[in-house]
């Protein structure tokens, strides 16, 4: 069932659209025989195929918001190697990427005025959440594809305790860091959080 990168068919469109009638007099003649879509939108640059295969490059890490964006959040997630890094910063969401070094955490937090939405691409780990800092009463294993939805005001934490980078994608609603945010490690993530509380 891999119709989402079928890279031999591209997408038909299930409305029916009569195509133009060629002919030397016609102001729609194509010598090569080309159906050109009415509606002012070249699909002829339609490539069903994922954004690294179809362009052979690495994805680059900055912040696209606030402007329209699409990636492949799971090969934009694996591929990060800071702590974190600001992908998209709009007004009201933000979307980061984390990479978390094996035994290493993100750290005990707690955002009173936002939810957060976390999706774990590669590795494992422990999620401790709870009401106050010193009773964490939550726990769960996560894994390779697990969501994590953490309510305004919760403490929490996420531990890596496997053998490799733990990859993840972050979102969180309204905004937590800066627009264009990369901490490269979590000492520097660690320091910017310490100069924001000053």
């Amino acid at each position: 069932m891999d119709f989402l990168n079928n890279y031999y068919n591209t997408y038909s469109s299930p409305y029916y659209a009569a195509g133009p009638i060629y002919g030397p007099g016609n102001n729609t003649y194509d010598p090569y025989n080309y159906y050109q879509y009415p509606y002012g939108v070249d699909i002829s640059a339609f490539n069903p195929r994922p954004m690294s295969n179809q362009y052979g490059n690495q994805i680059q890490m900055t912040d696209y918001g606030p402007a329209p964006f699409t990636v492949n959040i799971e090969e934009a997630a694996k591929q990060n190697t800071n702590f974190r890094t600001a992908l998209w910063t709009g007004n009201h969401l933000q979307v980061t990427l984390m990479s978390i070094n094996v035994g290493e955490d993100i750290g005990l937090e707690s955002h009173p005025n936002l939810d957060q939405f976390i999706r774990i691409e590669q590795g494992q780990g422990l999620v401790l959440m709870g009401d106050r800092m010193d009773r964490m009463d939550f726990q769960a294993n996560v894994e390779d594809d697990f969501i994590i939805i953490i309510p305004a005001g919760k403490w929490h934490n996420l531990i890596n305790t496997g053998n490799r980078p733990l990859k993840l994608y972050s979102i969180y609603a309204p905004p937590q860091h800066p627009h264009g945010t990369i901490h490269v490690t979590k000492s520097d993530a660690e320091a910017a959080e310490h100069n924001n509380f000053r």
